[in-house]
C-alpha cells in the first residue's frame, strides 16, 4: 500500500513539473514562442552605413551612396508580370525568368536576393509599382564610392561574404558585405556598424500585417565609425602617376610618427573596379593581368635590397668596433678574395663617409668580412646570427606589424640555412660575402626599406608604419603604433651614415639624379640582381637632412641602376610633399611617359612569379 502510495506521489509530481515547464514555455518564455513562431514572423534587416575614409588633410576619399536589394518572400508571391519588371530594372525579361525559376515558390519563407545594389533612380521606378509584386520587398543598402582615383591595394574593397565567413563569425549572413583587404579588411569590424532589425507578423495566409509586439523586438542600426587615415591623398596619386607603365613599389613615411603618407603598388587597379555592376567582371580581368595588380607589392614582394643595405652593414660594423668612421679602403674595381665582388669604378681610397657617397662593394666586402670575423664571438656561426639579431632590430627579416593584412616578413639569412645548403662547418665569410651589398640570401620589402630610412633619419628608433591617425567616437588607434622601437646603434654613429647619403645626393655620389635645389635630400642608391630580367631599380631617402619629414623607398622592377628611375621618382615623390609643385619638369616628364612593361619580355608569361 505504501510502495503504491509512493508510486503515484512520483508521477503526480512528474506530471506537475512537466505542466509548470509547458507553461513557462508556452507562455512565458518569449524566446520560445519566438522561435516557435519563425514561419508567422518576417525579420527584415536593416543595414548600417559603412564609415567613411578620409586622407590626413580631411579629404574624403570613400564615402557612400544608397542603393537596395530587391527581395523575395517565395511563399508570398503571386503570377509575376516579368514584362514589366524587366522594364522597371532594365534587364532582359529572360534574365528575370531564371532569376524566378530558382527560387523555390511553394514552401519557404525565408527571403531571397533577387537584384543586388540596385542605384536610387531604378528603384524609385519599383517603389511606384511595388503593390504590383506581392512578395516583394526592398532593404535600403549602401554602397562603396570613391572621391580620388588611389589604387585599391590600399583602401581595399567590400565584396559579398562566402560560406567561410558565415561558418567563422556569426554576425554574418548570407547576402552581407564584409572588407575585402586594405583598409577594408583590417578595420571591417570598426568600419562596418551593427546590424539592425525589425520583426514583423504574418498572418494565417502567409501576409504581413503589423510589427510583431508592437516593435519590442526591434532594433536599429548603429552606422560605422570613419577612419581618418595618414595617406596624403595628393603625394599618392600624384606617386601612381610616375609609376604608370611601371611594375614596382614606392612607400613614404612620416619619421616623427611612422604615418604612411603614400603607399604605392603599381601597377595598381582602381577600388570602384571591384564596386557595383561589372565587379566580376572586372575581378576575373585583374586575376588575369600578368602584372597582377591585385599583389600588394610594397608589403608583400620581397627584393635583395642590394647596396641600399650598406646603410644597415656600416652601422652594425660602427657598433660592434670592427669598423670605424676613419677606416679607409683602396679599391682596385673588385674585392680580390674568394670568387670576388666587382665594383664600379670610383675615387680611391675611400673612408666610411665617403663609401656611402659613392657606395663601394669593396668597402662592405672588408667591413662585413670583419663583422663576421669578430673575435668576441666564438664562432662564424655565433657572430652571423649576432649580425642577423641587429639586422632585425632594423625590421628586416619580420612583419614590422603594419595595419594592413598580407604584410610578409621578407627574408634575412641564419646559420641554419647555411648549414642545410653547405653543410655544418664547410662555409665561411667568403661563402656569404654577397650579403655584405644586400644581395644573396636575404630580401625586403618598400616598406621595410622604407622604415629603415626613416630609422636612419630619426638617428636610431622608428614608429611602426601604420595608416590610420585617428577613429571617430573615441576608438583609439592601437597604442604600438606610439611606441619607439630602437634598433639598438649608438645616436652618435647615424651622423656619419647621414653624411654620406647627403654626400651621394649633393656630393657628386651616386645619386646625383634626387638632387632637389633648395631642399637637402639624404640618400642611397641600389641594384637588386634579378634572375627574371633587368636588374630592380632601387633607392632610398629622406629630406630635409635637418629635422626630417619624409622617408620615402623606390623599388622599380626590371629597369637597372637605382639612381636611373628609382631615385628620380624617390626625390620626386618627396619635392611634391615637401613643396606641393614639382620644379624639374624634364625629369617628371621622364618619369611619366617611360614605359617599362609593354615591351618587357618578363610580362609576356603567362605565368609571372614576383
Amino acid at each position: 500500500m505504501a510502495v503504491k502510495r509512493n508510486i503515484i506521489i512520483i508521477i503526480t509530481g512528474v506530471a506537475i513539473v512537466l505542466l509548470i515547464r509547458l507553461f513557462y514555455l508556452q507562455v512565458l518564455d518569449g524566446s520560445y514562442k519566438i522561435t516557435a513562431a519563425n514561419n508567422a514572423l518576417r525579420y527584415d534587416v536593416e543595414y548600417p552605413a559603412r564609415g567613411m575614409i578620409y586622407d590626413r588633410n580631411g579629404n574624403v576619399i570613400v564615402e557612400n551612396i544608397i542603393t537596395y536589394d530587391i527581395m523575395v518572400t517565395p511563399r508570398e508571391l503571386k503570377t509575376v508580370d516579368t514584362a514589366e519588371l524587366s522594364k522597371i530594372f532594365r534587364i532582359q525579361e529572360t534574365e528575370i525568368s531564371d532569376i524566378l525559376k530558382k527560387i523555390d515558390r511553394k514552401k519557404s519563407f525565408n527571403a531571397f536576393t533577387f537584384l543586388k545594389q540596385v542605384p536610387a533612380d531604378i528603384y524609385a521606378g519599383f517603389r511606384e509599382r511595388a503593390d504590383h509584386f506581392p512578395g516583394f520587398y526592398s532593404v535600403a543598402r549602401t554602397m562603396r564610392v570613391y572621391q580620388r582615383k588611389i589604387g585599391g591595394n590600399v583602401l581595399g574593397y567590400v565584396q559579398e561574404v562566402d560560406t567561410s565567413v558565415i561558418r567563422k563569425n556569426p554576425y554574418y549572413r548570407q547576402g552581407d558585405y564584409i572588407g575585402k583587404s586594405g583598409i577594408e579588411e583590417s578595420y571591417e569590424e570598426v568600419l562596418r556598424g551593427k546590424k539592425g532589425v525589425s520583426v514583423y507578423l504574418r498572418n494565417s495566409h502567409g501576409i504581413t500585417v503589423e510589427p510583431y509586439e508592437g516593435g519590442r523586438l526591434d532594433s536599429a542600426a548603429i552606422p560605422g565609425r570613419s577612419l581618418t587615415s595618414s595617406i596624403d591623398a595628393d603625394l599618392q596619386e600624384y606617386i601612381q602617376e610616375i609609376m604608370i607603365n611601371k611594375a614596382g613599389s614606392v612607400v613614404a613615411i612620416e619619421p616623427a610618427t611612422g604615418e604612411i603618407l603614400a603607399l604605392v603598388s603599381s601597377p595598381i587597379f582602381y577600388p570602384e573596379m571591384l564596386s557595383g555592376v561589372g565587379r566580376q567582371q572586372n575581378y576575373a580581368r585583374l586575376r588575369e593581368d600578368v602584372t597582377n595588380p591585385l599583389y600588394n607589392r610594397a608589403i608583400m614582394s620581397a627584393q635583395p635590397p642590394g647596396s641600399t643595405f650598406k646603410l644597415v652593414n656600416g652601422l652594425i660594423g660602427l657598433q660592434e668596433g670592427t669598423l670605424t668612421v676613419n677606416t679607409s679602403c683602396y679599391c682596385a674595381g673588385r674585392y680580390p678574395y674568394g670568387k670576388g665582388v666587382g665594383c664600379h669604378i670610383h675615387s680611391s681610397p675611400v673612408d666610411f663617409v665617403n663609401s656611402i657617397r659613392v657606395s663601394c662593394n669593396a668597402y662592405y666586402c672588408y667591413a662585413f668580412r670583419n663583422i663576421l670575423e669578430n673575435k668576441k664571438y666564438p664562432s662564424i656561426d655565433s657572430a652571423l646570427m649576432a649580425w642577423r639579431a641587429r639586422v632585425q632590430k632594423f625590421g628586416f627579416g619580420r612583419k614590422l606589424g603594419i595595419d594592413m593584412p598580407s604584410e610578409r616578413q621578407g627574408i634575412v639569412a641564419s646559420k641554419n640555412l647555411y648549414n642545410k645548403y653547405y653543410g655544418v662547418g664547410r662555409w665561411n665569410p667568403l661563402s656569404i660575402i654577397s650579403l655584405s651589398i644586400g644581395q644573396g640570401e636575404i630580401g625586403a620589402t618598400a616598406l621595410q626599406l622604407a622604415n629603415m630610412c626613416a630609422t636612419v633619419a630619426n638617428r636610431g628608433y622608428y614608429y611602426i608604419p601604420h595608416i590610420i591617425k585617428h577613429i571617430d567616437e573615441g576608438v583609439h588607434v592601437d597604442p604600438k603604433y606610439y611606441e619607439k622601437q630602437y634598433c639598438e646603434i649608438d645616436e652618435k654613429y647615424f651622423d656619419y651614415s647621414i653624411e654620406g647619403m647627403y654626400l651621394a645626393v649633393n656630393g657628386g655620389g651616386t645619386a646625383g639624379r634626387a638632387a632637389i635645389h633648395d631642399i637637402k635630400v639624404c640618400g642611397k642608391t641600389g641594384t637588386s640582381e634579378n634572375p627574371h630580367g633587368a636588374n630592380h631599380s632601387i633607392f632610398v631617402c629622406f629630406a630635409p637632412k635637418e629635422n626630417p619629414k619624409i622617408a620615402v623607398a623606390a623599388i622599380v622592377e626590371n629597369a637597372g641602376f637605382g639612381g636611373t628611375f628609382a631615385a628620380p621618382i624617390a626625390s620626386l615623390a618627396v619635392e611634391k610633399y615637401l613643396k606641393r609643385e614639382i620644379s624639374r619638369t624634364w625629369e617628371e616628364t621622364r618619369m611619366k611617359e617611360t614605359d617599362l612593361i609593354t615591351n618587357n619580355p618578363a610580362y609576356a608569361k603567362k605565368k609571372f612569379k614576383f
